[in-house]
Formats: structure tokens, C-alpha cells, sequence
């Protein structure tokens, strides 16, 4: 016989789960009596940022991450990330705490109503065991559901005296991860592929999570497919300078269409069919074209209101397509990047412009600069494997914290964060866990003083006005001081290239406000 907290700290260490990230309270405290020295314990200042520096630690490390968070206000916190977690498929095993057992029918201060019930939908699965002696079991089940595709973050909800309790030991066991793909479609596709005349790949982010770089770019120059970035994508999975590179899927129905005009063939990988952020209308795909879709989700698989889906692991399905001979066709021309724009005024895209100049491309972009997106497609290419990630959701207040994970999780990389001056604030005590840890962060804050993207966005639905989106007075040079790192401020173009360099130099974490116009 053993006790909860070991059975679970056993599993923990089984499954590579030796960090933890969290803010813990009074009900997660018997959690950790005795804590292991080979654990480590990253401390959030909010459970928001908790969870978003393991949902870059996972995605860095291709394995869940473990998350302790307080009952009922602290699970609260976190939700916005959580949601996030769950658009970027992202593993996270979440331990919640709970009331004792015993006073939980007399609504005790501090404890969760229908625990199992508050992080849903944005969960594969939720739990809290009807025995203390059944929380190793669920702890083993919610890991191997968290891995399993599509991943996704998972909820075990522990009553604090069940950590002391007797049980049995419960020890790891070895769960397999791949879905293979329908073999008869597969061999379709792969003749399709071959008499396609004109064929087209998009390619989303869940080929990046597949390992699937080298498979992709050998497809695409099997075929001479041009190839285009999904809507929204939250990761990369091609390399931005390659010849057959076509640029950025705008999230609507019709510019999509008109994009993807003239092909006979779309073959969509790991993303949906198709992201939309505005209402759009008419057919969801050129007339003309076939459209395939490989994907490990099967509930996008359902939703796509167009073509043929295949669901399984896109690496092993693109392995399946490159067999047999390559087809012979002409290379279409490559895309033309527009030219960098002037210094003055200082405009995000110079800024970007001069990143890219400046950075090595092996660098790690975390975005979170939404009015900036555009300018980044344009200026900022993303030219190797795992080195582009951002928010699949939507929401803010993941950029910053993702950011520092990356950096936890891959350690002696450099790490910028590109983040909006609305984005920064709302994860901006994130720099005090990155100030604890030391890592190599360069956050570069573009600051235009407002929430830019929502003035344009505003502009669709005929607002002369926006409300409520002046974020002037804001000093990040001193929030980041303040919490024990080092920043500095740009106001023209000719200190820019100085600031840049110096902050990317640096082997310490580190923050750069660029007032832009």
C-alpha cells in the first residue's frame, strides 16, 4: 500500500510531468507535503498565466503539461486560457483542489460546486473521483485522454483530504497515439493528386503539432503545389521563403474562394475547412475543384460543409501519398514579397521588417499582435520548423505567458514574444515568472496606444467610433522594471535597430516598448 500523493506523484514522473505550473491556495497545499526535489514548482501571479506558460511548455515539449489550480475562483481565472488550450490542441493535464470530502453537503468556504462541470466544454474530459483511492486511476486515464488526438487539455478535481488516504500503487502504462488514416482514400487521394492538373495544399497547425515539415514541403515539390497558410493558423508548417509558398488564407468565404481559383485540386492539411471570422456567403470552394481534407480531429472532419476528409496522423498519411512515381509539371512562379516600407513614420511593419532583418531564423516568434498580423505575413516570414506560435482561439492574455513556456520547454533557444500593448496587459505580471526564471525572452511591445484591431474591425460593421479601446498613459518600461527586468523604449526608427539588437543579444529576459504610429 502507498498513499494518493504518491501513486500520483509516481504517475507524474512516468508520464515526463515533472513541472508544474500553478498558484496554488489552502485546498492544493496537502498536494505537495514532502515535495520531491526532482519536481519543480513554476509560480504564476495569476492562474491565467499559470496555464499559459503550460500551454507553451506542452507545445514545446510534445507532452502534457501539468497545471495545479486553486477550486472554483482559481479554475475561473484560468478559463479564458483553458478555451484556448482546447482550440490549440494543446495537452494539459489541469489538478484542481476541493473541499474535504466530509463538509462538502454544507457549502464549506472555498469549495467547488458541480466541480466537474465549470471547465466545460472547453475540456476533453473532467472528474473528480467518487474515492480518494481512484484519483491515481483518474489522474492515468485523464493523461492518456490528453494525448490522445485531437489533444486537448483534460480536469481532475481532488478533494484535499484525499492526498493522505491509502491505495493501492497504480503504475503507468504504455497507451499508442497514431490514427492511421483510411487506406482506400488515401490511395484515391494519391491518384487525384497525380492527375490534378493544377493542384493547391493548405496547410494548418496541425501538421506542425504531427512533426510533418519535411513531409509537406516534399508533397508540395512532388506536385509543384502551391502552398497557402490556413486561416487563423496557430502554427507553422512551411517555410515562408520556399518557392511554392502563396502567402495567408484570409478568414472569409469569399476572399478564400477567389484565392483558391483556378485549381482543380485543394488538399487541406490539419486545419479546418474553413475558419471564418465574418459572415460570408456563396460556395465554400472554387467551382472546378476537388477538395481533401487530412485532419486527426474528427469533429472537423463532420463540420467541413464541402469534399472528401480523411482522418489520421497527417505525417503517416503524407508518408502514404509520397509513395509511387512523381507526376511531371511545370514549377509555378514564386510569390513576390512586398518591398520593406520606409522609416518614417514608425509603422509596425518597418518594425517587423527590421526583426526580420535582425533576428536569426531559428528564433522562436510567440504572437500575440493581432492589428499587426498582416504586417507580420508580409514582413516577418517564419522560415523554419516550430519556430511561429500563437493563439488558435482568439482570446488575449496567451501570448506573454505561452511565450515563457516556449523557453522553459526548449532551453538555450531565443524566444521573442510580438505582442500588442492591449494583448501584454492582459497577461503583464507574466514578467515576473520570466524575471524568477531567467530565460532568454525578448518581449517586443508594438505600442499604438489603442486596441487597433478592433477600430478596423469596427469599420466593417460602419462604426465611425469605437468605445472603449484608448489605452493611452500605459508605461511599459516601467511595468517591466518593476518586476525585475531589464527595458527599454523606442520612439524613432533611428534608435530601433540599436534597441533590437541588443534585446535579442541578450541571454536574459527582456522587454522592448516600440511606440508606433
Amino acid at each position: 500500500m502507498t498513499d494518493v500523493r504518491e501513486a500520483a506523484f509516481a504517475l507524474f514522473r512516468d508520464f515526463g510531468m515533472t513541472t508544474i505550473f500553478g498558484n496554488p491556495g489552502s485546498t492544493e497545499l496537502p498536494m505537495f507535503k514532502g515535495f520531491p526535489d526532482d519536481f519543480r514548482y513554476v509560480l504564476a501571479l495569476q492562474e491565467s498565466i499559470a496555464v499559459g506558460m503550460a500551454d507553451g511548455f506542452a507545445q514545446a515539449t510534445r507532452n502534457a503539461a501539468l497545471v495545479n489550480l486553486h477550486s472554483a475562483v482559481g479554475v475561473g481565472h484560468a478559463l479564458g486560457n483553458l478555451f484556448t488550450a482546447f482550440r490549440n490542441h494543446t495537452p494539459l493535464v489541469v489538478i484542481a483542489g476541493q473541499q474535504a470530502r466530509s463538509i462538502l453537503p454544507y457549502f464549506p468556504f472555498l469549495y467547488a460546486e458541480q466541480a466537474t462541470e465549470f471547465p466545460k466544454p472547453y475540456v476533453k474530459w473532467s472528474v473528480e473521483p467518487a474515492r480518494a483511492e481512484d484519483v491515481p486511476a483518474a489522474i492515468a486515464r485523464a493523461y492518456y485522454l490528453a494525448m490522445q488526438p485531437p489533444r486537448g487539455p483534460v480536469f481532475v478535481s481532488v478533494p484535499v483530504d484525499d492526498w493522505d488516504r491509502p491505495c493501492e500503487p497504480y503504475p503507468a502504462r504504455r497507451v499508442g497515439r497514431t490514427v492511421r488514416g483510411d487506406a482506400a482514400l488515401l490511395a484515391e487521394l494519391a491518384a487525384a493528386l497525380a492527375k490534378a492538373k493544377n493542384p493547391a495544399i493548405v496547410v494548418g497547425a496541425e501538421a506542425a503539432r504531427d512533426g510533418a515539415w519535411e513531409e509537406t514541403v516534399a508533397l508540395a515539390e512532388r506536385h509543384q503545389a502551391r502552398v497557402r497558410v490556413a486561416p487563423m493558423s496557430s502554427r507553422n508548417a512551411f517555410p515562408e521563403d520556399h518557392p511554392l509558398f502563396a502567402g495567408f488564407l484570409t478568414a472569409a468565404r469569399e476572399p478564400i474562394v477567389k484565392d483558391l481559383a483556378g485549381h482543380d485540386l485543394i488538399l487541406v492539411l490539419g486545419a479546418p475547412v474553413f475558419t471564418h471570422h465574418v459572415e460570408g456567403f456563396g460556395p465554400h470552394a472554387p467551382e472546378g475543384a476537388t477538395l481533401w481534407q487530412i485532419v486527426d480531429d474528427p469533429a472537423l472532419a463532420a463540420a467541413a460543409p464541402v469534399g472528401t476528409a480523411i482522418v489520421g496522423d497527417i505525417r503517416d498519411a503524407l508518408a502514404t501519398l509520397l509513395g509511387g512515381e512523381a507526376p511531371a509539371r511545370p514549377a509555378p512562379s514564386p510569390l513576390r514579397r512586398r518591398a520593406p516600407p520606409g522609416p518614417e513614420p514608425l509603422t509596425d511593419a518597418f518594425v517587423l521588417s527590421r526583426l526580420a532583418a535582425l533576428r536569426t531564423p531559428e528564433s522562436i516568434v510567440v504572437e500575440e499582435a493581432p492589428s499587426a498580423r498582416g504586417a507580420m505575413h508580409d514582413h516577418l516570414p517564419i522560415l523554419t520548423r516550430d519556430s511561429f506560435y500563437t493563439c488558435a482561439s482568439g482570446g488575449l492574455g496567451h501570448g506573454l505567458p505561452a511565450a515563457i513556456g516556449v523557453a522553459l520547454g526548449r532551453p538555450g533557444e531565443k524566444v521573442i514574444a510580438l505582442l500588442g500593448d492591449g494583448s501584454a496587459m492582459y497577461a503583464i505580471q507574466g514578467l515576473w515568472s520570466v524575471a524568477q526564471l531567467n530565460l532568454p525572452v525578448s518581449f517586443v511591445v508594438l505600442n499604438n496606444r489603442r486596441y487597433e484591431a478592433l477600430i478596423g474591425f469596427g469599420q466593417r460593421f460602419g462604426l465611425n467610433r469605437t468605445v472603449g479601446t484608448d489605452l493611452g498613459g500605459l508605461d511599459f518600461v516601467a511595468l517591466a522594471e518593476g518586476q525585475g527586468i531589464a527595458a527599454t523604449r523606442v520612439e524613432s526608427a533611428a534608435s530601433l535597430d540599436d534597441a533590437l539588437a541588443r534585446s535579442l543579444g541578450s541571454q536574459k529576459p527582456n522587454l522592448v516598448e516600440i511606440l508606433v504610429a
